[in-house]
């Protein structure tokens, strides 16, 4: 059922009351914590179809201070506009509830029609480097450690031409090397725009099915700093995809990892590592490719968690309008089952667009919560539709257990209350009190920050991992928690959600166990490190190999 709170009186809080002990808070701290960025898509009335997409957002270290850092991905005016081009905005985290606009000094304040990204540690030097998708070249940004970036893109041949989308950096055949996936879109430019119209003569955005679409792209990590293009020989090339979403997980549990792709108009895929270099798509096979109706779906945004305890890694996938999300259970015998229509997120998505959609835990009692930004792409939609707004307001859906979900609504006019362009989203801890706080994206719009007050009633325990004989960050990497009889698991991932990449760090919940019996991490090199007791309420950092190399309490703000 849904649960429907009365107004409260609190215009930039929203306050969920789970129980009695639990009260949940979600403020809007953007203007305090200094973050002024305002997406820009370019429109100007040619209705472009890229001004409809909006961009990502990345929480990232990059100075490596243990405060995650925010790299907002924007748009551009088009050449014919006489207006000042504009870039990605990298805010730098204080520590003290504020953030720092650290652009110009930082390498990144290069003009382009940017659209995501991904972030990780791609050569091994113990430094974050960054990833921007963009409609033209894309850009490598190599992390100097200080919070400045140097552009390495034309040597390490990575600059994709196409429109670019999602992208994950993951380690595809186990060298220790971060190779890159990069999803594209359609063949589009202002000079092959093409008019379409949803009411008279008037022109509207067109939709994906009006374009040919474009493959996605693999790049090897050669391990010099350089990259090789492999879709061909990987099993990739295909020419039909309008990919959006890429999320990474480990759908067989074969060690080997697998990526799923969100395509917009056309079959969702599910590409499965084959472990000798190879992918091979068993989207129909598994059941994702299609609506329980046999249609493809417009596919947004998605990420893989395993929210049922299952040993799995399930998927949810934001989609269209009419369409609602996908909540696709993993059964484990190769087929994914679409729980959403049978579910409380089916009725309450139905009329809703999603971009970003993330598993997260919310409250920290162990279970994996949902979050859902969302935006209609037609500025003028409610002419044609009477019930569908081009604004609309956020979702959270609370994990009830057994597979159940429960959205939380709120009208008290506060930030999961407001109407937005929604479009890319990421959680992070940003003030390390335990507790994971939202990003969220506006196409054409103001970003906005929403702090987590009062989640961290329950206990929880943080984990970073440093990789040595697999990559630095420990990209792949399945973490397992044993608290209170329980044991939970993870994967340390990048991407995933819309066109945005949430912290690498992992948080997982404990409720009120107040220790943790056992750490389990299996990296991908295939070392296993187990750490024993813990205390909860620490963030801990495990070294393959080494094991345990820091602890640190988590100071809880209630």
């Amino acid at each position: 059922m849904t649960r429907i709170l009365p107004p409260i009186g609190v215009a930039s809080a929203c306050v969920v009351a789970l129980s009695a002990a639990t009260p949940v808070v979600f403020t809007d701290v953007t203007e305090s914590a200094g973050i002024r960025f305002t997406h820009t898509n370019g429109a100007f009335g040619a209705k472009y179809m890229p001004e409809t997409f909006g961009s990502g957002a990345l929480w990232l270290d990059v100075n490596a201070d243990g405060w995650q850092d925010v790299l907002l991905v924007n748009g551009t005016s088009w050449p014919e506009q006489d207006a000042t081009a504009t870039h990605a905005s990298l805010y730098l985290n204080d520590g003290d509830g504020t953030f720092t606009d650290v652009t110009d000094d930082s390498g990144l304040d290069i003009p382009l029609y940017g659209m995501g990204g991904t972030a990780a540690d791609f050569d091994n030097d113990g430094h974050i480097d960054v990833y921007l998708t963009a409609l033209g070249p894309n850009r490598l940004f190599k992390g100097i450690g200080d919070g400045t970036f140097v552009d390495v893109t034309e040597g390490a041949g990575v600059g994709d031409p196409g429109f670019s989308t999602g992208a994950v950096w993951f380690d595809y055949d186990k060298d220790g090397d971060l190779d890159l996936f990069v999803g594209n879109y359609v063949e589009w430019s202002p000079d092959t725009d093409l008019f379409c119209s949803l009411v008279d003569d008037t022109k509207s955005y067109c939709t994906p099915e009006s374009y040919q679409g474009q493959s996605p792209t693999l790049f090897r990590n050669r391990g010099d700093q350089t990259f090789e293009d492999v879709t061909t020989a990987a099993g990739l090339r295909v020419p039909s995809a309008k990919a959006l979403g890429v999320a990474m997980l480990d759908v067989d549990g074969d060690d080997w990892m697998d990526l799923f792709v969100t395509n917009d108009t056309q079959p969702d895929q599910l590409f499965r590592n084959q472990g000798d270099g190879t992918f091979e798509d068993i989207g129909v096979l598994a059941g994702v490719a299609f609506s329980d109706t046999g249609v493809a779906r417009a596919g947004m945004g998605v990420d893989a968690v395993d929210y049922d305890g299952s040993g799995r890694p399930d998927l949810i996938i934001g989609n269209f309008s009419t369409e609602m999300m996908a909540l696709y259970h993993n059964e484990g015998n190769g087929l994914f089952i679409d729980e959403a229509p049978r579910s409380e997120i089916g009725r309450a998505t139905l009329l809703t667009l999603t971009f970003g959609c993330f598993f997260f835990d919310f409250d920290l009692d162990g279970w994996p919560d949902i979050f859902a930004a969302n935006g209609h792409v037609a500025d003028d939609v409610e002419r044609v539709q009477s019930r569908v707004t081009y604004a609309q307001r956020p979702q959270l859906f609370h994990n009830l257990g057994q597979g159940r979900f429960e959205e939380i609504v709120v009208t008290d006019g506060s930030a999961l209350d407001t109407p937005m362009v929604g479009r890319g989203a990421a959680y992070a801890d940003a003030d390390n009190d335990g507790d994971l706080d939202v990003l969220v994206t506006a196409n054409n719009g103001a970003a906005r920050l929403l702090r987590n007050d009062g989640g961290n009633a329950n206990h929880v325990v943080r984990i970073r991992t440093v990789g040595a004989a697999s990559n630095r960050d420990g990209i792949g990497a399945r973490v397992e928690v044993t608290a209170g009889g329980d044991t939970r698991w993870q994967m340390v991932k990048t991407g995933s959600s819309y066109l945005s990449q949430s912290e690498l760090a992992l948080t997982f919940g404990l409720g009120d166990a107040t220790s943790v019996t056992a750490v389990r991490v299996a990296w991908p090199s295939g070392q296993v490190d187990t750490i024993d007791a813990l205390d909860a309420d620490q963030v801990i950092t495990i070294e393959e190999g080494t094991g345990l190399i820091d602890a640190a309490p988590i100071a809880r703000r209630r």
